[in-house]
């Protein structure tokens, strides 16, 4: 067997066991919280040794940062939101009603994902302040993607011509934020097809004219 394929072999089963540890955090810190939750049940879990969950990730909380990133991109491919394609595909639409509905389907998509551990995530950097200072809050991540769609929508034909990119993002941080979707979705039980109509024609009721 050549050093390439040995290589090959390597990596693949390191990526495996990467998942298996994120995937059974995910579902533990879910199901437990994360302050109930050490690193032996999630090592358990994933059936490793859990040295090798502190050689992957090093703690528990750079374990949940990296399982948050991961979750909010769907999968640990280094690229950005902005860069993704379902991102750029809808921003390429050519009318602001056909952005929108493009854009509300990916973010949707997102929010599908990172709604389980949204909870988690917020009782976590309430209760320890290491966690809440791997996310700054002097840049708000989410509000950067939602003014960089706002930008381009206000230039579409079709977008309401008052509309400033401001306000704009506003509209999509707020009405896309996990908080609303979580409050439809997982308390209120309306199935993700009624979610996205119901954002996608809030929306457009705000953003385009017509």
């Amino acid at each position: 067997m050549s050093d390439v394929k040995r290589m090959s072999k390597r990596a693949q089963k390191a990526q495996e066991t990467r998942q298996r540890i994120l995937q059974a955090a995910l579902e533990l810190f879910v199901q437990d919280g994360y302050g109930a939750t050490n690193l032996q049940d999630i090592a358990a879990k994933a059936g490793v040794a859990v040295q090798t969950i502190y050689f992957v990730f090093g703690n528990k909380r750079s374990l949940l940062k990296e399982l948050v990133d991961v979750t909010i991109a769907g999968d640990d491919e280094p690229v950005a939101t902005m860069d993704r394609p379902w991102y750029t595909g809808a921003l390429a639409a050519g009318t602001a009603q056909d952005m929108l509905r493009a854009y509300v389907a990916g973010t949707t998509s997102v929010l599908e994902r990172v709604a389980p551990i949204g909870k988690v995530l917020e009782a976590a950097v309430a209760s320890d302040p290491e966690v809440a200072a791997l996310w700054p809050d002097d840049v708000d991540p989410r509000h950067v993607v939602q003014r960089r769609a706002a930008k381009v929508l206000v230039g579409k034909p079709g977008a309401r011509a008052e509309m400033s990119v401001e306000e704009a993002a506003d509209l999509l941080y707020g009405l896309l934020s996990p908080e609303l979707y979580l409050l439809f979705v997982h308390e209120r039980g309306w199935p993700r097809e009624r979610w996205e109509r119901w954002a996608c024609q809030t929306l457009s009721a705000q953003l385009c004219s017509g």
